[in-house]
Parts: C-alpha cells; sequence; structure tokens
C-alpha cells in the first residue's frame, strides 16, 4: 500500500455508515486514504495534530463529516491549506444544521460543501478523485469511465421500463 493520498476525518464512529460512501469511491478509483475518529470539541488537540501533519504525509485532500454543531470541517480547514470538502451528517434537524454550520464557513477559510447524508459523502469521495486527477492521469482516465458507465447505465434503465410500458413511453 501506497501512502494515503485522502484523509477521511468524522466526529463519532456512528458517522461511519455514512462517511463509508466516501471510502468506497476512493477504494473504486483506488486511492489510498486512511479514516480516523476525531472530534472538533471532544478531541481538538487529536484534530489539530492529526491535520497539521496531514501534507507532510503526503495527503492531498481531506474529507470531513459531522453532524449536529459540524465544527469538524471547519476546524480541519482552519488547521491546513489542503483543500477541505465538508459533508453534513443528519442530526437534530434532519441534517440542515449540520449543512449550515458546514456551509457557512467566513470568509477566508474555505470548505467545499456536499449534499447531506450518503449522497453526500459519495460526492465527497468523487471530488476529491477529481480534485487528484488534476496531477494524476490515471485517476483522470478512470472518471472519465465512471461518466461513461453512469451514461449508459440511464439508457439502460430508459431501455427497460421503455419496454415495460411501450405504450406510454415517449423517451
Amino acid at each position: 500500500m501506497s501512502k494515503p493520498l485522502v484523509g477521511i476525518v468524522m466526529g463519532s464512529d456512528s458517522d461511519f455508515t455514512i462517511m463509508e460512501e466516501a471510502s468506497k469511491v476512493l477504494e473504486q478509483f483506488n486511492i489510498d486514504h486512511e479514516v480516523l475518529v476525531t472530534s472538533a470539541h471532544r478531541s481538538p488537540e487529536r484534530t489539530r495534530k492529526y491535520v497539521s501533519g496531514a501534507k507532510r504525509r503526503g495527503i492531498k485532500v481531506m474529507i470531513a463529516g459531522a453532524g449536529g454543531a459540524a465544527h469538524l470541517a471547519g476546524v480541519v480547514a482552519a488547521e491546513t491549506q489542503l483543500p477541505v470538502i465538508g459533508v453534513p451528517i443528519e442530526s437534530v434537524l434532519n441534517g440542515l444544521d449540520s449543512l449550515l454550520s458546514t456551509a457557512q464557513m467566513p470568509g477566508g477559510i474555505p470548505v467545499a460543501t456536499v449534499s447531506i447524508g450518503k449522497p453526500g459523502a459519495k460526492n465527497a469521495g468523487l471530488l476529491a478523485a477529481q480534485i487528484l486527477a488534476l496531477s494524476d492521469n490515471n485517476i483522470a482516465t478512470q472518471l472519465t469511465k465512471y461518466r461513461k458507465d453512469q451514461a449508459k447505465a440511464v439508457a439502460q434503465k430508459s431501455k427497460k421500463l421503455k419496454t415495460k410500458y411501450a405504450a406510454n413511453f415517449k423517451g
């Protein structure tokens, strides 16, 4: 195994059911990554230490998932110049609280924020792959194939529906 290129952090081990989607995408593209539970509030020094050493260890992109107050992505962004992708996790207000806490960063400390929950975690993995593809032709080629495969799957689903509902189907 080579050096991890992506660091995935989450505020609680219960968040892994969501954040695993990012990990699955990175595995699909053969992108080495590491996963850590660390909290902006309950273990700030652990978080600071991990993030401050990430670039030195070869990490190129950080993905941070948290629910509730969801300050983890912001704390990560404050401690590094690496790109940070925030994944809001459903909590008290169906994740809206997490979304706003993650997205509403002050000017100067950017966090790219994706949608709430599993779709957001999947997109975080894809966005990390796209960032890495800027300097890695292998990943770029895999992303091109992934997009073509998505388009084929849509066409196949349409064909299946057309066959089943031919009289009512226009597309």
